[in-house]
């Protein structure tokens, strides 16, 4: 995924009301800016840190850019734009680099599935069955330390997911937990018990019910993101 034009760079003076940040460019601009992330951040920035945005095109767009990555208190890069996940997963899929899942006829996005009312994120149909795939944007990372952690605030959204998962895995249907880790120096990926106690049970449920967890660490620039390499999961 490249960005067109590259981003800029910006300092955070603050991060509020969730979707909302105000930064001042390189050249002394000060600007309020979206912020696509709607958890906690945590441990993605501080006052001061340097932030990188893209500009919108779009004249009717109420605020002019987006904030896409953070340098975060260790030191590494984190896109903290959530929405760019499945768009680095698709692109992953569709070049092969996601080995475990290459080889499908059809790829859909947000298709209904279980009995929770839930959409998974891609639908990949093979000649022998379907497989169901969640996606999950990893950025929590710790002070020395190269394990990253997911979730970074409850989410009911994501232990509903694994129980769906799980669900369908149990009659028969290939699924697939894919944490797409787009914080950069990351090995390994684990479930943040600490943070949501829920939702690293139902990961241990989900996997030991045969559905597949898997973690993809990506590179980050200002120039571009891709998916690169596979990680360890820890769970």
């Amino acid at each position: 995924m490249r960005f067109d034009p590259p981003l800029e760079e910006g300092r955070l003076l603050r991060r509020y009301k969730r979707f909302l940040a105000d930064i001042e460019t390189a050249s002394g601009e000060q600007m309020t800016i979206h912020c696509a992330n709607t958890g906690s951040m945590l441990n993605c920035m501080s006052e001061g840190c340097r932030v990188w945005f893209s500009r919108s095109k779009d004249p009717k767009r109420k605020l002019p850019g987006s904030w896409e990555i953070s340098e975060t208190p260790q030191g590494r890069l984190a896109c903290i734009n959530t929405a760019r996940a499945n768009a680095l997963v698709e692109e992953a899929l569709r070049a092969g680099l996601i080995t475990e899942l290459v080889g499908f006829t059809a790829l859909k996005r947000e298709v209904a599935y279980g009995v929770e009312n839930s959409r998974a994120d891609f639908r990949l149909d093979y000649p022998d069955g379907p497989a169901y795939v969640e996606v999950k944007s990893v950025t929590l990372g710790f002070d020395g330390s190269d394990v990253a952690a997911f979730p970074d605030a409850v989410t009911q959204r994501g232990a509903r997911h694994l129980r769906e998962l799980a669900a369908l895995a149990q009659a028969g249907v290939r699924t697939v937990q894919l944490y797409c880790v787009n914080l950069s120096g990351i090995r390994a990926v684990r479930a943040a018990a600490e943070i949501d106690p829920a939702y690293a049970a139902g990961l241990r449920d989900a996997k030991a019910a045969g559905v597949e967890v898997l973690a993809y660490g990506a590179e980050l620039s200002p120039e571009g993101i891709a998916l690169v390499r596979r990680l360890e999961v820890l769970t």
